[in-house]
């Protein structure tokens, strides 16, 4: 009943609705890879999101891997999640969405098994959570018609990449803001710029009385120094995301109070590290976001589950499958305007992925 019978690595690929374009790549489809193991009676389903630009991962490689830790894992008994974590982590260090996919389709058969949804392993209660939307680098007449249409669906927060052109990024902020005077804008620079350079950006905005509630990765991940200076120098909530990849990272942030906020994320650290990384940040009066890669339904919705029973997460960014065509429309907990409410999955995370 406990064991694992059975593993397969599957592609995961779809279209997008338009090109997701960030200050360090884009990703013109999905090109994911589905992660299935059997124990007992159950499927498990996890995700590797292979963000090549960001992390160096290679879609090719991480099949292999996946294929390898398959392998390993038959025979095993789920119950022993924690040691398949740690062996996981100490295998494949430089392959984050490995451990993300094979510990998401642990958890996913073992919570199955017990027959209660994966948010009770995190929690005793369910948040409902609201999700962002993100505006990608685009020309300013697709991000104008990107605010309007999503204003129209429903969103109210708007994660605006920005990191390649410091003049069309003021244009398309001032443009959201006057398509959206009363919505919420995150501003996500993907390592993008120098401490110098956003700190003038800011100024700018300051003009044009726009206020960003929150500033995310403003420049390269091992700009240390930068990093603390920028938070430093605004009220305004920086978000550590590329600089936060491991747990090491996380407790130099939180001794070097280097800023208030951490953006968790499954394909940084899979299952087991991110709710250790919440705990620690927790009690550490840090403050964080949960967002993820390009994902679709099984990664994004594996992570709502996080936030939603852990409740600590004061910014949600799980928007990817408004990007995957015919996805987000699948999704039995997702509403159009960006709202997740697991109160109705029974087992599992809930997501049956097409054709299985």
């Amino acid at each position: 009943m406990w064991n694992v019978t059975h593993t397969k690595v599957l592609p995961l690929r779809a279209p997008l609705i338009q090109p997701f374009r960030t200050a360090l790549g884009e990703h013109t489809t999905l090109d994911n890879i589905l992660f299935v193991i059997r124990a007992g009676k159950v499927n498990g389903y996890g995700e590797a999101a292979v963000a090549s630009h960001i992390s160096g991962e290679d879609v090719d490689e991480t099949a292999r891997c996946l294929r390898e830790a398959g392998e390993w894992l038959r025979g095993k008994d789920v119950r022993e999640y924690l040691a398949v974590s740690a062996h996981l982590h100490e295998r494949y260090p430089d392959n984050p969405a490995v451990i993300a996919a094979v510990e998401t389709a642990l958890m996913d058969a073992l919570t199955r098994i017990w027959g209660i949804p994966l948010w009770k392993f995190f929690g005793d209660t369910c948040r409902t959570l609201r999700s962002d939307i993100t505006i990608v680098i685009a020309d300013l007449e697709e991000t104008e018609d990107s605010a309007r249409r999503f204003i129209r669906q429903g969103f109210r927060a708007f994660k605006i990449k920005i990191g390649r052109d410091l003049d069309l990024d003021f244009k398309r902020v001032t443009a959201v803001r006057k398509a959206a005077p009363k919505a919420e804008i995150y501003l996500d620079a993907n390592q993008g710029f120098s401490a110098a350079e956003i700190l003038k950006f800011l100024k700018l905005l300051q003009k044009k009385r726009i206020k960003p509630v929150l500033l995310e990765q403003p420049v390269p991940r091992d700009d240390w120094e930068g990093l603390k200076k920028v938070s430093r120098s605004t009220k305004i909530p920086v978000c550590a995301d590329e600089s936060a990849r491991s747990v090491a990272e996380v407790i130099r942030i939180i001794q070097e109070k280097a800023v208030p906020v951490v953006n968790i994320k499954l394909m940084k650290f899979g299952i087991i590290h991110s709710r250790e990384i919440a705990l620690l940040a927790q009690r550490a009066g840090v403050k964080l976001m949960i967002g993820g890669m390009l994902e679709s339904s099984v990664a994004m919705t594996a992570s709502a589950h996080i936030a939603a029973g852990m409740n600590c997460f004061s910014y949600i960014d799980l928007d990817t499958p408004f990007f995957i065509r015919d996805d987000a429309e699948h999704n039995p907990y997702l509403s159009g305007r960006g709202v997740y409410d697991l109160r109705k999955v029974k087992a599992g995370i809930g997501i049956q992925p097409k054709g299985l």
